[in-house]
């Protein structure tokens, strides 16, 4: 490309009158003639007489654009090349913009799209795009037509589509959005200078079109690119220069209501700390009603992906000015309203009850006395409302979310009494939870933080009120010990008697099993020591000694289903079970017969009832499962070990269960892998399935006094339902696995919209187990439509389920139920 001749002098130029000089470039284009490079020149040099581009007027300006599009239209060789570029860029910049790209997208054009391309990139990289936004800022631009400034507005924020679909893609990268959105970032930056400067020297100007710009920007998904380089500077702008504060105030506050949530959210998560914040918004949340719902409502109440340091500078933002502080009180009792609402418990997934409890303590550690004060009654109330939902809830995670929020409230209402205590295992979550009672300096507060080092870091925090006061309490014994010193001075010369060759004395263990229920039922259970033996010792005699077992086995199920711990003994839970799967193992049908007619019983805890589900699972795992008497060639191959319905959530050990027999299911081709060699055994639990499992499938719906299933006792019948969906897995290749499916199927039909998200992962659980242990060919025969009724309605948990662990299973089934499908095609007729 030849290089743009130099501007004429303007004394010509000036004598023409730059109307004039227009219509004889225009003229001159008509003829296409050697007089073209002159009449170009000479408008070049007209236009810089005149002040430049915003000296002209409407009729210059309707003369100018006739221009450009008469030479975007020319063909190439009448074109003089290099100074038709410099008209375009020497231009008026919205003018320029608008002729480019309708010669972009005319097929008439004399201009190939990649010339348009090139010209577009040095528009950008000259700072014309700054000049435009000023360009509509001024007055006189603000009084013009509407439709032409949203014309414009959709060119500047949709020029990378623009040019990439006339390219195809192939377009510079500068008009990448990842380029173009920074690049437009620094020019409305210049536009804010400037207006900044303006508004020193007492002239006028408005800031809506740059506002209108950042709007549109952000609510197309490029918040991240154009705030990046707004937040910083402008934070560094605003720290103690007034004028800068109301600038952005007025940039904030000019974005239209459409686009309004996309600008909030974009500056509460860019900017580095609540103070920050509210130099950038001012009283936004109190001017603009969709900007108080967007972050009073929607971001907390609605959402529930944002991180920890997005909700500090949220709450913090409405924390630190006091017409924002009625706001944050609003706030609170919405976001305790929620939380203490059981139907919000049982119908919210466990992140966004999370979320909201986090919430809740950044809420708390912002109150000042006099207005916990004000609401300590309602903070009371909603208190006692919302641990009673959160502790009623099956899942462990919500139950202590309750105790940890709980335990908040009530150390910020009883700052002085006593204050509730709950017993729960820590972990990172509850750390983090209780550490946000403690502000964070909101120089230290930083967005882009992982959840993981927020944690670690919240560990470090100031310790709370009532660890405070455990440490007062261990300082006031050093006194006593120093006197207990001084007293036992005058017993020196005692010396003690060594006791380094003693050994405790073992008591001996029963012998028999009748003298174990002897020592456990009679008068020998006086006897502590013994009783500790007998305990200890029971399983193996059960287990070698079968016969004698069987003799006494429902009368020793009884005694250990009702037996109590008298003393410490360490593992006693564990203990007391592993006798109780040996009883059942030894004589199965007698035992699971009482213990299944126990669970459907009166004056039963529902501790002894979930007991009685935890060990038929484990002896029905123990019947199941071959031994291994086989030879390994490796020794590096392990006997495969799946842990059933663990204390703490047995959903965990069910999800083992399907992901191994899924794994089991997959043909995987491999040479010189050693394998174990089993020993052919009979599957034992092959012949007494039906005892474990339709007891407990049949009185389900049968309310007792004080037992109800299908009312409170929604922890127990998500217990039920993981122990059939277990029984039924180990139930495969069995002649009770056809009945037993079912069966099931009928119990998951009748259950399926349960409002416990605990149990609907069971009846997801047990439709897992169903396909993997009935035969196909018996599914398709016996359960056709019962199947497709049951494909629709994982269908529906799949998209509409609140629990993602229920939309995690569903999608699981219908893959099952896929693969069965590709089975039996792919099965010669």
């Amino acid at each position: 490309m030849a290089a743009a001749p130099g501007p004429p002098g303007p004394g010509a130029a000036l004598d023409l009158g730059l109307e004039s000089v227009l219509r004889e470039a225009v003229a001159a284009l008509d003829r296409a003639g050697e007089g073209l490079v002159a009449a170009l020149g000479a408008v070049r040099a007209a236009l810089v007489a005149a002040g430049g581009p915003a000296a002209l007027g409407e009729r210059e300006r309707a003369l100018f654009g006739a221009l450009l599009r008469r030479l975007a239209r020319a063909p190439g060789a009448a074109r003089p090349q290099g100074l038709w570029q410099c008209c375009f860029l020497e231009g008026p910049p919205g003018l320029v913009l608008c002729v480019l790209l309708e010669a972009l997208g005319s097929a008439g054009s004399g201009l190939d799209p990649r010339e348009v391309a090139v010209v577009l990139e040095q528009f950008l990289q000259q700072g014309r795009l700054s000049a435009l936004l000023w360009e509509v800022c001024q007055p006189q631009a603000q009084a013009g037509c509407l439709e032409l400034q949203g014309a414009l507005l959709n060119r500047i924020v949709c020029l990378p589509e623009h040019v990439s679909n006339k390219l195809l893609g192939k377009n510079p990268p500068v008009f990448f959005p990842q380029n173009y959105f920074p690049l437009l970032g620094d020019a409305v930056l210049q536009v804010l200078e400037k207006i900044s400067d303006s508004l020193r020297g007492g002239l006028d100007c408005s800031i809506s079109f740059v506002s209108h710009v950042l709007g549109k920007v952000c609510v197309h998904g490029w918040q991240k690119e154009i705030l990046g380089v707004l937040v910083p500077r402008l934070t560094d702008l605003t720290k103690s220069d007034c004028i800068w504060q109301r600038i952005c105030w007025q940039l904030v506050e000019c974005v239209p209501d459409r686009w309004m949530e996309a600008v909030v959210l974009g500056f509460v998560q860019r900017a580095p700390g609540a103070d920050v914040l509210s130099r950038l918004l001012g009283n936004l949340v109190v001017k603009n009603k969709k900007a108080e719902f967007v972050v009073a409502q929607k971001m907390l109440l609605l959402q529930y992906g944002h991180t920890t340091a997005v909700l500090q500078n949220l709450l913090g933002y409405l924390a630190l000015d006091s017409g924002r502080r009625p706001l944050l009180l609003r706030v609170l009792q919405d976001l305790l309203e929620t939380w203490s609402s059981s139907s919000a418990v049982k119908h919210s997934p466990a992140e966004q009850q999370l979320y909201i409890s986090k919430a809740i303590l950044i809420c708390l550690s912002h109150l000042k006395e006099p207005e916990i004060a004000s609401c300590r009654q309602e903070l009371l109330t909603s208190m006692m409302e919302g641990v009673k939902c959160h502790l009623e809830s099956s899942l462990p995670q919500l139950r202590r979310l309750g105790m940890v929020v709980a335990e908040s409230i009530s150390l910020s209402i009883n700052t002085e009494g006593p204050v509730l205590k709950f017993e729960y295992e820590e972990d990172d979550e509850t750390r983090e939870l209780r550490s946000l009672l403690v502000q964070t300096p909101s120089f230290c507060v930083v967005p882009s933080l992982p959840d993981n080092d927020r944690s670690e870091k919240a560990g470090a925090a100031l310790p709370l009120v009532p660890e405070r006061k455990e440490n007062s309490y261990t300082a006031a014994p050093v006194k006593a010990d120093e006197e207990s010193d001084t007293e036992l001075d005058s017993d020196d010369d005692l010396i003690p008697y060594d006791m380094s060759e003693d050994k405790e004395l073992k008591l001996k263990a029963p012998m028999y099993i009748r003298d174990c229920i002897e020592v456990l039922t009679g008068s020998g259970s006086e006897d502590v020591d013994k009783w500790e033996a007998t305990v200890k010792a029971l399983e193996s005699l059960v287990r070698r000694n079968p016969a004698a077992t069987r003799e006494v086995s429902v009368e020793l199920a009884k005694i250990l289903l009702h037996l109590e711990e008298k003393t410490c003994i360490e593992g006693f839970v564990e203990l007391r079970q592993r006798a109780q799967v040996a009883v059942l193992t030894t004589d199965p049908i007698p035992v699971a017969k009482y213990l299944t007619s126990q669970f459907y019983s009166l004056n039963y805890s529902l501790r002894q009832r979930m007991d009685i589900l935890d060990v038929l699972v484990l002896a029905a795992q123990e019947l199941s499962c071959p031994k291994f008497h086989g030879k390994t060639k490796h020794s590096g191959v392990q006997k495969p070990c799946i842990q059933l319905l663990p204390e703490s959530d047995s959903s965990k050990g069910w999800r083992r269960i399907v992901d191994e027999r899924i794994k089991s299911k997959t043909r995987r081709f491999d040479t010189g892998q050693s394998r174990v060699e089993l020993a052919s055994c009979p599957n034992e639990f092959n012949s007494v399935a039906g005892y474990f499992f339709f007891p407990l499938i049949q009185h389900f719906d049968r309310p007792l006094t004080t037992f109800d299933l299908l009312g409170e006792d929604h922890l127990v019948l998500g217990r039920l339902v993981h122990t059939l969906a277990v029984l039924m897995y180990l139930a495969v290749n069995t002649v009770a696995a056809t009945a037993m499916g079912k069966a099931l199927l009928e119990f998951v039909w009748a259950l399926r919209f349960h409002t416990d998200s605990y149990v609907r992962q069971g009846l997801l659980s047990c439709i897992s187990s169903l396909l993997l242990s009935v035969p196909t060919e018996r599914i398709l025969a016996d359960m056709t439509e019962e199947l497709l009724e049951t494909q629709s309605w994982l269908g529906d948990v799949m998209e509409k389920d609140p629990d993602g662990d229920c939309r995690r299973l569903a999608l699981q089934n219908l893959l099952l139920m896929e693969n069965l499908k590709k089975k039996l095609e792919a099965v010669p007729s």
